[in-house]
């Protein structure tokens, strides 16, 4: 095992036993997993969610969902093979109910999502939704560009050098995408992710 895979590893070995999460007992009750991530561990681009859903806590896999199959056609559509990729969340157990992530339970788990992209190092991170937007531009020092996210969709954000020396990387970008669940049902929205996926394709 690399040095990537193992501290990976220690990351799902930390997450499987936080006894602490709010979520653990709904975990164990419904005999749901928690969801840390998958793919390549030297992925240029990562994908952050916000929290899985129920597919996703069943399966212990990230984007396997209705809204998981959405972004595998979107990845298909640009030529992005979902095996070179890195897909997470934020949050790594599911909330109840689908609900949206409570202020809390973000800062619970966004500790494990810093130490994956500080192993990963990726060189593109494409957050899917508000929360994960919100999270990464203020977490990377983009957090005065921060606004509602129909106006920053698609867009390509540098991380300034102060951030990046923190992470040992010379480059990163982010770029804030809604999340697939929110285009299932909505043709317009639809068509926007696929032109903001021609974007990440461009950088990749």
């Amino acid at each position: 095992m690399d040095d990537r895979s193992a501290q990976l590893k220690k990351i799902k070995d930390e997450i499987v036993s936080l006894e602490d999460s709010p979520f653990y007992e709904d975990r164990v009750k419904n005999k749901y997993f928690p969801v840390i991530g998958e793919g390549s561990h030297t992925a240029k681009l990562m994908f952050v969610g916000e929290a899985p859903g129920e597919t996703e806590a069943k399966t212990g896999r990230p984007f396997v969902g209705r809204a998981g199959k959405l972004l595998d056609k979107l990845l298909a559509e640009v030529g992005i093979e979902r095996k070179d990729i890195y897909i997470t969340n934020i949050v790594k157990d599911r909330p109840p109910g689908n609900r949206d992530p409570l202020p809390d339970e973000i800062n619970l788990y966004a500790p494990f999502l810093d130490r994956q992209i500080s192993i990963i190092k990726p060189k593109v991170i494409a957050t899917l939704g508000r929360f994960s937007m919100q999270y990464v531009m203020n977490r990377y020092g983009l957090e005065w560009e921060l606004a509602p996210i129909s106006s920053l969709h698609g867009k390509v954000f540098d991380v300034p050098s102060e951030a990046l020396a923190k992470l040992g990387t010379d480059i990163m970008k982010v770029v804030p995408l809604y999340h697939p669940a929110a285009a299932i049902y909505n043709q317009e929205l639809l068509k926007t992710l696929q032109k903001d996926f021609q974007v990440l394709a461009s950088m990749v």
